[in-house]
């Protein structure tokens, strides 16, 4: 048992926490940074849809299932859609503070990495929306899909004419499941429980609801993951070894040993 918790209390205990009000306006300032670069990508409808119809045959062309494929699952109940949106409207950003807050209290320096990750593959994200607007596929006409959050509920958009607070073009990469993933990557690698694995559900499930509400491309979801892995790829997690090296493990000591140390420590001051 201490073999599996000590390397993640040596590190709690040896890397400090970066001061709490530095690190709430940095995560504040990056929000409405992107919140406002989104909203620079609005009024590009005619491009946005052109867009569209180019990723749908580029997925065929690939041979992707089709969304259409994932959705019919989730229209066999009404109970089950309207959880899906449901997950989609409220799991997104609580479930990725959330993570930020426990490894902010509990793994300092998984903290600083996960937030430096995210950092770089929102802001590599925001640029993919400024220069590639993309209408979802629930907008594509073409594509025979439900708008499950407008039928079924709830819904987080509104009439895409009237709705000046998201940019709805803005589909490719999905944040929602690069979020997700980095979510599930960081909580594997920051512990150490058998059951931690299990975190990858959170990015699966993600990914079925993003697909099967409409809302994301597989594509979409593809290129997040890439840009995740480039991120992951340049910025790299904090050493256990070494997050643990300040404090070393004491080793017990034979009574014998101690006594003849003692005696040799003796005679070495004669």
């Amino acid at each position: 048992m201490n073999a599996r918790t000590e390397p993640a209390a040596a590190e709690s205990d040896a890397t400090p926490r970066p001061p709490i009000v530095r690190e709430l306006l940095l995560v504040a300032g990056l929000f409405l940074v992107y919140k406002a670069g989104r909203g620079l990508a609005t009024g590009h409808t005619g491009e946005a849809y052109r867009n569209a119809h180019d990723v749908w045959d580029a997925e065929r062309w690939l041979h992707l299932p089709g969304e259409g494929s994932l959705q019919s699952l989730l229209l066999h109940g009404d109970a089950l859609v309207h959880g899906a949106n449901t997950y989609y409207a409220l799991v997104h950003f609580p479930a990725t503070a959330a993570f930020l807050v426990w490894l902010y209290l509990r793994r300092p320096a998984h903290y600083v990495w996960a937030r430096r990750v995210l950092a770089a593959v929102t802001a590599a994200a925001l640029v993919l929306h400024l220069t590639f607007p993309l209408a979802p596929p629930r907008m594509l006409a073409g594509a025979g899909l439900v708008d499950t959050a407008r039928v079924y509920g709830p819904s987080v958009y509104g009439p895409p004419q009237s709705d000046h607070l998201s940019n709805q073009f803005a589909a490719m990469p999905s944040l929602h499941f690069g979020w997700a993933l980095m979510v599930a990557v960081g909580l594997v690698v920051a512990t150490r429980s058998r059951w931690r694995w299990l975190w990858l559900l959170h990015p699966l499930l993600t990914l079925t609801v993003i697909v099967g509400t409409a809302n994301h491309y597989w594509l979409d979801a593809l290129v997040a993951g890439a840009l995740l892995g480039l991120a992951l790829a340049v910025i790299r997690p904090p050493h256990r070894a070494a997050a643990g090296a300040d404090v070393p493990r004491r080793t017990p000591v034979p009574a014998g040993a101690q006594s003849a140390e003692g005696r040799t420590l003796v005679g070495a001051g004669r």
